[in-house]
């Protein structure tokens, strides 16, 4: 098992810190550019607060973004949030379902261990790349924070992180369930699914009669506004969260110890 996950974490090295990178460092310029618009973003402030559906979808109407706890959470946590769940759904919707696209899995399938043994392997490298990643971009903030030198509240930045983190495992949990039912390649379903929870909290957020179904997405308990703000912990929310993980990766190992493997 130790020789399987060595090998996934080797093979998904480059794409980890491609996206791990990618996502951090535009977000460090985004914090770092924040000085040079502050005074701009005085002038636009009330009128991004004043926006009404918009405002409230973005969470403008609770945070100003003249200042940088909300110029963050508005910003840069729109485009983590975006970034981190494509990237979760990217490595698990392959991590199964590339070994038979690629026909690899004649070699792997072949060693001697188990197919619940191999899937461990996987599992655990997915978990250990959204650390990963989760640790970077957080390092990647924080020195921007302390380039600028703005007091930044560190409990609800590390609480976004940790929410966000839940979060991908929860998008990594459905498309790892959806990668044992298929050996075709599947990036495109996985890339537009994290882009139809996006949408989908988005959407929540604007129309009244969606709100009540909110929790229901992940984005739901990862919303940087909320956060930032000091909202109540959305409990519900987060049980389905493990729920779904929990089932999607039963699911998983379930159908793909079932199945016939195609050659």
């Amino acid at each position: 098992m130790k020789a399987v996950l060595k090998r996934e974490l080797i093979l998904n090295l480059k794409s980890l810190l491609i996206w791990s990178l990618s996502v951090g460092i535009l977000g460090l310029i985004c914090i770092l550019l924040y000085s040079s618009m502050e005074g701009e973003m005085k002038d636009m402030a009330d009128a991004f607060s004043n926006m009404g559906a918009f405002s409230d979808a973005f969470g403008m109407s609770t945070l100003s973004i003249a200042s940088l706890k909300g110029y963050f959470a508005t910003e840069i946590g729109a485009v983590h949030g975006l970034g981190s769940g494509m990237f979760a759904a990217i490595i698990a919707i392959n991590s199964i379902s590339k070994e038979e696209d690629g026909h690899t899995g004649e070699f792997i399938f072949s060693m001697p261990l188990s197919r619940t043994k191999v899937l461990c392997a996987k599992v655990l490298c997915i978990a250990v790349m959204l650390v990963v990643f989760t640790v970077i971009c957080t390092v990647c903030y924080v020195i921007g924070f302390n380039v600028l030198g703005e007091e930044m509240p560190m409990d609800e930045f590390m609480t976004f992180m940790c929410r966000q983190f839940v979060m991908n495992a929860e998008i990594a949990g459905i498309c790892f369930g959806i990668s044992s039912l298929t050996g075709k390649n599947r990036m495109g379903l996985g890339l537009g699914m994290a882009l139809l929870f996006y949408a989908y909290d988005v959407m929540g957020r604007v129309i009244p009669d969606l709100k009540d179904y909110l929790f229901i997405g992940p984005y739901s308990y990862a919303n940087a506004a909320e956060i930032f703000t000091g909202d109540d912990t959305p409990v519900k929310a987060l049980i389905l969260a493990m729920a779904v993980l929990i089932t999607g990766d039963i699911f998983g190992f379930f159908y793909y110890n079932k199945r016939d493997l195609s050659s």
